[in-house]
């Protein structure tokens, strides 16, 4: 039987996972517990990586439970971290698991940035580990037939399913081995090598034969499958692996073809069809006798042949003498029918049972950019309700600082200094006057400065490297096969646009900032004053003591504490409003875990509103309250001004002592805009340097990637001849009158240097007796190179090129098979004619010119048939 058909397992270049992985790990996660789990994960995956890739693997079980378990963790992975070439950058390299290099070194291999890329490769490997596995079972116990057709099987779905999703995986054309073509084929191939397994299980347990011919049929249509997979596809006979196993295909169908022939023979006699059970005999004999003329190379089926040959003897004995049945042709007998009992194992992860998932706590990107979006939009309701908010404590006090209160209540006297406008100063001056909002301006421009130049050398590396892509894609055109840097970089370049923007509207708001400050800072350095030189710089008024106990006063002040009671229940609000803190990941894993999909619109706006609607609410009752208050403060304010006694001092002290509250309040608002903005450019610190990692990391791998690019097209272009293979030889070295056949091969061939070439004469030159005939083996050395002889007797051109077998056919054929080196049908090129070659190698002379005799004493020539076949054969490939 036909030994069975294994995979070779591609290679792969060493890859350092622990020094990116652990790079987003630090960046995206806090320290603490949970981060140096993570690292730990990563470090054990490397390992994982090394012990499934970086050795040989044996062909046992164990070894392909190593590489399943590296599969599961590449799965359980993918969608936990942002692996592309714009953000995590690891560049896999493999090599061609086909392609064995050339006499210059190197071989044909592709380096992309792709993990989909890393996962078809080790699916490759599993699939073909597990055709070696199966390949060495022992096919002689039901133990090891159960594994065989486990593991091909095995093989059969890996293949299928880097056929359905290694184009969509990669973002270029794929190496030939793993190509879809190529995949495709390997699978019908694991496919068609399962069923045979489960034939010899049903021949081994002695089923019965209707069964047995039905399985042995189904096989034989698989290997016809597999084998004419191999003709269509116009690349897979170029390639060795496929050369040799394309014989065992045509062995393996016809011997599947004439084991069902066989065993429906027997059914055919069971039901007394005499004619049919040698008709079938008969065609299984054909197939077999050609897989023994053309194939005993590859399969041995001496035993196969022996049987079918009994059976078709005695079956013709029995009908020559008894029953005398007509045998009828093949092709009027009915089909055998087919059973298939063997399919492509499914591809779902996890793959080994005992896998356990390293990364287990982390969530996957889909859930954190569903909770990086859904904290935008929360932080945009909070800045929002927070603004509303902010925006109508600044109205109430300014209308307040217009109206002068509460300190026109408390200035009745006309001589000292209001309390409120004491209280104003001393809060100003335990915040640091004056220095304090000088120290926050002067560093805010060092901290733009920092982050200008940081986002500046982030584009810049950004740059530089395009340049030099740019650069070697205008050399090499198109052989410089890679994303271009200008495409791969615009995600980049627009969040850098972006963070630009953002410094240009932070400048602007710093420069609002500083005018606010220049206008007030003169009244804000009176309130840093003691008391005694405030008292001082306030003009005094006369004394309005007759309002002291008047209604008006009584309901100013109850209305001013009214107005103080909802800006403090306001800033309780504001304080609740960012106190609030809500864990989406736990929701967004679960509509994961249901959906398989996330709308991540729909669940952050319906919890958004669950939990902000109430603040909303109370945010616009405060807003609302506050209006009615002020009117009536503003009309009561009315009636106390007319009450006043209206002269110039009163007019100054009252103007002065609006200043003041109008430059405390300015300065509250001047101070927490420049503590904003100090925090805003120190955050933007961190997230521009996070931003300068992210170019750093895409850039250095992107430069690995060039320099691995630029070595292969290195050994590439060394590969290429710089000439033809021979110079064109000059006209005058030729004999355009007498045409001759070299022993460089056929017509159209490169011709080499030319030999001495002797014109032939009327009469041979005398030449000695021949020599006593040794044996063969001495007959059978290589002949040296020899000089062409151009006789009138020689054949001629014409009729050496007709023994060339014709062009094959321009289409795929079924089998039977073209025959192969060895094997009768086989066609080698005519060696030159040797005139010197009976001394060397003892072959008796054959040559006889015109007009001469034997010579004395010769033996008569030995008429040696033409040792090359006169009708054409069918050539091994169709020509493409």
């Amino acid at each position: 039987m036909a030994s069975f058909i294994s995979v070779p397992l591609k290679k792969s270049s060493e890859v350092d996972l622990v020094k990116p992985l652990s790079k987003f790990i630090s960046s995206t996660y806090s320290a603490g517990e949970e981060q140096a789990e993570y690292i730990r994960g990563v470090e054990e995956l490397n390992k994982l990586r090394k012990t499934a890739l970086g050795r040989p693997l044996d062909k046992h079980e164990s070894s392909l439970e190593i590489l399943l378990r590296y599969y599961d963790q590449l799965c359980a992975i993918e969608p936990k971290f942002p692996f592309s070439e714009n953000q995590l950058c690891l560049t896999f390299t493999w090599k061609d698991a086909f392609d064995k290099g050339s006499l210059f070194g190197g071989s044909v291999k592709l380096a992309l940035a792709s993990l989909g890329y890393e996962k078809s490769c080790v699916l490759f490997n599993i699939g073909a580990l597990a055709s070696q596995i199966a390949s060495e079972q022992n096919l002689d116990n039901d133990e090891g037939l159960k594994a065989a057709a486990k593991f091909y099987q095995l093989a059969s779905g890996a293949y299928s399913h880097i056929k359905d999703t290694v184009l969509s995986a990669l973002n270029r054309e794929p190496t030939m081995d793993i190509s879809p073509d190529t995949v495709g084929t390997l699978s019908h191939i694991m496919l068609a090598q399962a069923q045979e397994v489960f034939f010899l299980k049903a021949t081994s347990d002695k089923m019965k034969d209707a069964i047995i011919a039905k399985l042995a049929n189904q096989a034989a249509e698989f290997y016809g499958d597999a084998f004419k997979q191999c003709q269509y596809k116009e690349n897979l006979p170029k390639y060795f692996y496929f050369q040799e196993v394309l014989p065992i295909l045509a062995a393996k169908h016809c011997i599947m073809q004439a084991n069902a022939e066989y065993h429906q023979s027997i059914l055919a006699k069971q039901q007394k069809k005499f004619g049919e059970e040698i008709a079938r005999l008969q065609h299984a004999a054909d197939l077999v006798k050609t897989v023994a003329s053309r194939y005993d190379e590859y399969v041995n089926v001496k035993d196969l042949s022996d049987k079918i040959s009994r059976a078709l003897t005695a079956a013709k004995k029995d009908n020559d003498f008894i029953y005398h049945d007509r045998v009828p042709d093949l092709k009027d007998l009915d089909s055998i029918g087919k059973a298939a009992l063997v399919k492509a194992t499914a591809i779902n992860v996890p793959m080994c049972q005992k896998f356990t998932d390293l990364f287990e706590k982390m969530v996957p990107m889909a859930v954190q950019q569903a909770v990086s979006t859904y904290s935008q939009r929360k932080s945009e309701i909070v800045n929002r309700l927070i603004g509303q908010m902010r925006e109508a404590t600044n109205l109430c006090n300014g209308v307040l600082a217009s109206l002068n209160l509460p300190a026109a209540l408390e200035d009745l006297s006309g001589d000292s200094v209001p309390q409120s406008i004491l209280e104003k100063s001393r809060a100003i001056i335990q915040q640091g006057g004056l220095q304090s909002i000088d120290r926050l301006i002067k560093d805010l421009p060092e901290l733009l400065q920092r982050n200008r130049e940081i986002l500046d050398e982030s584009l810049k590396i950004l740059d530089e490297e395009e340049a030099t892509d740019t650069e070697l894609r205008t050399k090499f055109s198109q052989r410089w096969q890679r994303t271009p840097s200008n495409d791969l970089y615009k995600p980049l370049r627009t969040e850098g646009s972006n963070f630009r923007n953002v410094l240009d509207k932070a400048v602007q708001a710093d420069k609002v900032v500083r005018e606010r400050y220049h206008t007030h800072c003169d009244m804000i350095a009176l309130l840093c004053k003691p008391e005694p030189e405030l008292n001082a710089a306030i003009p005094s008024a006369n004394p309005a003591k007759t309002l002291q106990g008047s209604e008006v006063v009584g309901v100013l002040r109850s209305q001013l504490s009214k107005l103080d009671e909802v800006k403090r229940e306001r800033e309780q609000l504001e304080n609740d409003v960012k106190s609030v803190q809500f864990d989406m990941t736990s929701k967004f894993l679960t509509a994961l875990a249901q959906d398989g999909a996330l709308n991540e619109e729909a669940i952050s706006v319906t919890e958004l509103d669950n939990i902000y609607g109430g603040y909303t609410q109370k945010v616009q009752q405060s807003l609302k309250t506050q209006e009615e208050i002020l009117g009536n403060i503003q009309t009561s304010h009315q009636e106390f001004s007319a009450m006043k006694q209206s002269n110039t001092d009163a007019k100054e002290r009252e103007e002065v002592l609006k200043k003041l509250a109008s430059a405390h309040d300015s300065y509250v608002e001047i101070s927490n805009n420049l503590k904003e903005g100090t925090k805003f450019y120190n955050d933007l610190t961190e997230i521009l340097l996070k931003f300068q990692n992210k170019c750093s990391d895409i850039v250095f791998a992107r430069k690995t990637e060039r320099d691995e690019l630029l070595k292969e097209l290195q050994q590439s272009i060394a590969r290429e001849p710089s000439a033809p293979s021979f110079p064109t030889v000059p006209a005058y070295q030729c004999n355009p009158s007498t045409p001759t056949v070299t022993a460089s091969g056929p017509p159209g061939a490169p011709t080499p240097a030319p030999r001495t070439v002797f014109q032939s004469k009327p009469q041979p030159p005398a030449r000695p007796p021949p020599p006593v005939i040794c044996s063969a083996a001495t007959s059978t050395s290589t002949p040296l190179p020899t000089t062409v002889v151009a006789s009138t007797d020689a054949p001629s051109v014409s009729t050496t090129l007709s023994m060339v077998p014709p062009g094959a056919p321009s289409q795929a054929q079924g089998p039977p098979y073209p025959t192969y080196p060895g094997y009768q049908g086989y066609m080698q090129m005519p060696m030159a004619y040797n005139p010197y070659a009976f001394g060397q190698y003892n072959i008796p002379y054959m040559y006889q010119g015109p007009g001469q005799g034997s010579f004395p004493g010769a033996q008569p020539p030995q008429q040696h048939p033409y040792p090359y076949p006169q009708q054409p054969q069918q050539p091994y490939y169709p020509q493409q």
